[in-house]
């Protein structure tokens, strides 16, 4: 039988990028893949940053992408829930060539395996193999985590995102817009499918049971919740896919790695979407564990839990970071005191008004 340096089990992004990246070390890479759902129709868009397109453009894939897959973001609006509450990011202004780039989802996932069709040190296998390193990329709900017994620590916000693309009469004009409302987080993100420069990807937080009023109610009426919510900004907008629902949560991993085995993306940490980060974290994950790999000592072994402990101790204080981040936004902007209501939109205007801040924060959402 064929001897494996790393079993990669996981065939999403994170996934296909690890086994990809490994590769080209020369290490031979198991891939475990699953036949696709046919049948599930993916309306999901990632929000990529800069240090995620230059690892995927590393491999070969960010170029190989088709006309209006990718959509840069050059400007972006960020309301509160009064009108004292406004902050504008300009990829201009803060002297970035983009401030996001937002990926149709499927597309990047077929041109990624079609990269891994093509990698010589990848081979595709259904089922998990013997190797030196097992890396985990099997997503939140991780099975052979929970056989590993790592402990899994899981905060359930009680609230659903809702996902769909949408078509608009306005131009998006490259700009991302986001409310956040008590109790929901409203993304319209410019993506150009399947109307170029006219499209949205949304992305809808709220309560469960206003998640699940909204996902039962036919076409136009949920269009019209919407055009609500959104009041005008982006035109008249209708549905251009079906809706996709899923609940959120804050979790980590209580351990990222052992001897033999490394946690990667969701299966080591979830944060809410409100910051667009999940993916962003995962692919940061692939290029340190591949770099921490590619610097090791020479008659240190692969599946070393000290060389997987040196990614860890990377990865964990930047991961959490971001987790407390999201899940403090959240939580300000739950609270219906109107002190402290009125506090927080004054505060969104004030960063407004602080270039120097509005370039750090640019910088650390970029990965820069």
């Amino acid at each position: 039988m064929k001897r494996f340096d790393v079993c990669v089990l996981g065939a999403g992004v994170v996934g296909q990028s690890l086994a990809l990246s490994l590769a080209r070390q020369g290490f031979q890479v198991a891939l475990v893949s699953q036949p696709a759902d046919a049948s599930r129709v993916d309306v999901r868009a990632y929000a990529l940053n800069a240090a995620s397109v230059e690892l995927l453009r590393s491999l070969k894939v960010w170029d190989a992408l088709p006309p209006h897959a990718a959509t840069p973001v050059y400007d972006m609006h960020i309301e509160g829930d009064a009108a004292s509450g406004l902050l504008e990011f300009s990829a201009w202004q803060q002297r970035f060539g983009e401030l996001a780039w937002i990926v149709d989802a499927p597309v990047l996932e077929q041109s990624m395996a079609a990269a891994v069709r093509y990698a010589p040190h990848v081979t595709l296998v259904t089922e998990k193999v013997e190797a030196t390193l097992t890396a985990l990329c099997e997503g939140k709900a991780s099975a052979t985590r929970e056989a590993l017994g790592v402990g899994w620590d899981r905060h359930d916000y009680g609230h659903t995102a809702i996902a769909a693309r949408l078509r608009g009469d306005a131009p998006h004009a490259n700009t991302a817009r986001q409310w956040f409302r008590q109790p929901d987080v409203l993304a319209l993100l410019p993506f150009d499918t399947p109307q170029p420069g006219h499209s949205h990807a949304l992305v809808w937080s709220m309560p469960e049971a206003r998640a699940q009023e909204l996902m039962a109610l036919d076409g136009p009426a949920f269009e019209h919740a919407l055009n609500e919510a959104t009041g005008g900004a982006c035109g008249t907008l209708q549905l251009a896919s079906e809706r996709a629902a899923w609940p959120l949560m804050l979790a980590r991993a209580r351990s990222w790695c052992g001897p033999g085995w490394v946690l990667l993306g969701d299966a080591a940490h979830v944060v809410h979407p409100l910051a667009g980060q999940g993916l962003n974290l995962g692919l940061a994950d692939v290029a340190t564990l591949a770099t921490v790999i590619s610097q090791r000592e020479a008659w240190r072994e692969l599946g070393d839990a000290r060389l997987l402990r040196r990614y860890e101790r990377q990865r964990q204080a930047p991961t959490i970071a971001m987790g407390q981040l999201t899940d403090g936004l959240l939580r300000l902007f739950s609270h219906e005191q109107p002190a402290l209501r009125e506090l927080r939109n004054r505060g969104m205007t004030l960063v407004n008004h602080l270039p120097p801040l509005k370039r750090w924060l640019a910088s650390r959402a970029l990965g820069s």
